[in-house]
């Protein structure tokens, strides 16, 4: 795989992730594909990274995905990201706040030859979702 496939590759997932697109976001996956995520923990194979993409939209129907900067080395890319939502709908056993957060990260990718994601790690914080949900309280520092 070229650096410009791999952009390619990203690039529509961007807009998979901005259509909400579960189904477009899991094609980019091989079908022993693994996801490491704060929110699904180890997610394995493309059915199960379908649902976790679309349970994530479910959870939050306004997911806006920017990305922020891109570095590739061979066969490995890492994409600096900002997303911004709103929780619309119960996630983590608590129903919707309808509070707005914005998170930064990276996501962190190992590609196949043929094209496909074959693991991504996704990095971010997420203490400061379940504080900007209001899943959690910050006792401030003293």
């Amino acid at each position: 795989m070229t650096r410009e496939q791999i952009v390619g590759v990203l690039n529509a997932m961007h807009r998979a992730w901005n259509s909400r697109d579960p189904v477009a976001l899991a094609s980019a996956h091989t079908d022993d594909g693994v996801i490491y995520s704060p929110i699904f923990g180890e997610v394995h194979g493309k059915a199960a990274i379908e649902k976790s993409y679309r349970d994530l939209f479910l959870g939050f129907a306004d997911w806006t995905f920017e990305p922020v900067e891109l570095v590739v080395d061979g066969l490995r890319a890492a994409q600096l990201f900002n997303v911004t939502a709103t929780h619309t709908s119960e996630m983590f056993g608590m129903p919707p706040s309808h509070r707005r957060f914005k998170i930064q990260g990276v996501l962190v990718f190992e590609f196949r030859e043929e094209g496909k994601v074959a693991v991504e790690r996704r990095l971010y914080d997420f203490t400061g979702l379940l504080i900007q949900m209001g899943v959690i309280k910050a006792k401030p520092g003293g």
